[in-house]
């Protein structure tokens, strides 16, 4: 026959009322000292899958993190590669700065942000563990190819809805529709303005570091370059197409120059154009930048630039003066002229759509 037991508080009663009787379990000495040492450790396995990407500071691996009883979870793993640092000092005092970030925004906990789990010291070659982000970044996703994959998997009806509402074809690049690309921006907003409250700078705000989840939620990834506003390392990295102009001359850093970063992302995928594409030198940047705040009209399609509030938006973001520039992150979104109006104004004019499921079946139709 069947018996039934019931748990109550800290003790285990039968059925019929009695305290039931525990049989010997060698295990239970080691759960009570777990417990009363208040502390344990443990050694953690990994086994990398595949190359997730690579650049200035080194490698992403997408690795599955092996526990007991079969557990597994795919993580993203970062190995911080020592070549740029002229010797062990500096890279480890650069990876201690780094590690210091990574343990502040692991403590924001905001959704459009990436999560961190560990900073691990391997022999002296430091690797950072992250969540892993089921999707595409914007780079990827972004290509023509990826474009012409939606084409052949999807019916004519479908496909004429895709180009009208989500994403389209561009002079370089597919652009996404302005409804589209606004909902995308502001999750990243909301992922900087909760850097901003803890006084972080992101740092390297491009397409390949924002993800589009298979939720349909955009998450900001690659905080290698972040830092503290009020220790700014001495030396920085950036991906100069994407930096402010005033990173480029060598100013300080500030939450706005961020904002001016988005800026150019959000222009290239409103666009279908890198707006600064093959100009190299530094000088030609400048220029550039100084002057794509007058050229919006040229760049932007016609369906952007017909519409005000959209383009003081854009110009808020890439003003190349800093101070023209929306004040903050939360402002960009918030205020008169910021994109949270301009999803208003779709609401009214019954234009607007359900962003996040738009995005999640258009990930679908791409595997």
């Amino acid at each position: 026959m069947a018996s039934t037991t019931l748990i109550r508080e800290s003790f285990t009663q039968t059925l019929a009322g009695t305290e039931a009787e525990r049989p010997p379990n060698p295990l239970l000495g080691r759960y009570e000292q777990i417990i009363g040492d208040r502390r344990f450790h443990w050694t953690e396995h990994h086994r990398f899958r595949r190359l997730l990407g690579e650049g200035g500071q080194g490698v992403v691996f997408l690795s599955e993190r092996r526990g007991a009883d079969n557990f597994t979870l795919p993580v993203a793993v970062k190995i911080f590669s020592p070549e740029r640092y002229p010797d062990r000092r500096s890279y480890e005092e650069a990876m201690s700065r780094i590690a210091n970030i990574a343990a502040r925004v692991a403590l924001i906990q905001q959704d459009n942000l990436l999560d961190v789990h560990n900073f691990i010291d391997r022999g002296g070659v430091r690797l950072m563990e992250m969540e892993w982000v089921d999707g595409y970044d914007l780079r990827r996703l972004l290509t023509n190819q990826m474009l012409e994959r939606a084409r052949q998997r999807v019916s004519d009806r479908r496909w004429e809805y895709i180009n009208n509402v989500i994403v389209t074809a561009g002079p370089v690049q597919p652009r996404l529709k302005p409804g589209i690309a606004i909902a995308v921006l502001r999750e990243c907003l909301a992922a900087l303005a909760a850097l901003q409250r803890e006084g972080i700078v992101h740092g390297d705000l491009k397409p390949s570091n924002i993800m589009l989840k298979r939720t349909g939620n955009a998450k900001v990834i690659d905080i290698g370059s972040a830092f503290d506003l009020d220790d700014a390392p001495m030396r920085r990295t950036c991906t100069p197409p994407y930096a402010a102009p005033e990173i480029l001359e060598g100013a300080d850093s500030s939450p706005r120059a961020d904002l001016c970063s988005l800026g150019y992302v959000l222009i290239e995928i409103l666009s279908g154009s890198p707006p600064f594409a093959g100009l190299n030198s530094y000088r030609e940047l400048l220029e550039a930048k100084r002057a794509l705040v007058h050229r919006l009209p040229e760049v932007l399609p016609e369906d952007v630039v017909c519409n005000d509030l959209l383009m003081n938006l854009c110009r808020g973001l890439i003003a190349p003066d800093p101070m023209k520039r929306f004040p903050s992150a939360e402002a960009a979104d918030l205020l008169k002229e910021g994109a949270a109006s301009f999803h208003r104004q779709l609401v009214k004019g019954d234009l607007a759509s359900e962003y996040e499921n738009e995005i999640r079946l258009w990930l679908e139709e791409l595997d």
